[in-house]
């Protein structure tokens, strides 16, 4: 009895993560939200969000998870935008540190600039948990629209986020 609730379990959790790595986020539509929330950390994201803002699909954006040494002009002149864009619609957001912070910071952002629609960007790898994360801090107050960044992940990437991913949810399961 004991060995195969052992068997089921691990294949349970091999689908589990065979579906993770073969079903990943893929990047979002064109629809307009009220804002756009980009996750440091990863590439190509930052330029999505760029491109987005500069299209019209959102009013601001935020930037959650930026070094405190990082100036608005720095990132203006690193990505070839106008420093006026900086000035305008994005904000930088500094005290996140993770992914659980990230959805602190950015439930803060949205509350303050009652928004009600929110386009997240990050990686595709990540975007399970980043989505989770923020749906959970946001409550159904909040719409959140994933606009994942393809990548290519090594399986030591997608084996440890897929990790992180159940291991963050059973931890919401049992209140921690």
């Amino acid at each position: 009895m004991i060995s195969r609730t052992l068997s089921f379990l691990i294949l349970l959790y091999a689908l589990g993560y065979a579906s993770f790595a073969v079903l990943l986020p893929k990047a979002g539509d064109e629809r307009t939200t009220d804002g756009i929330v980009v996750l440091t950390g990863g590439a190509k994201r930052l330029e999505r969000g760029l491109d987005l803002l500069e299209q019209g699909k959102a009013r601001r954006m935020l930037i959650s998870g930026v070094a405190r040494t990082v100036r608005p002009r720095e990132l203006a002149a690193r990505y070839g935008k106008n420093q006026d864009l900086f000035e305008c619609c994005i904000d930088l957001g500094r005290e996140a540190v993770d992914t659980r912070s990230n959805a602190e910071e950015t439930t803060r952002w949205l509350k303050k600039q009652k928004f009600k629609t929110v386009r997240l960007v990050t990686t595709d790898w990540h975007m399970p948990r980043a989505g989770f994360e923020l749906a959970r801090q946001a409550g159904d107050a909040v719409n959140v629209y994933p606009d994942a960044i393809q990548s290519k992940p090594r399986f030591a990437t997608l084996f440890t986020e897929y990790n992180k991913y159940l291991l963050r949810r059973a931890a919401v399961i049992v209140g921690i």
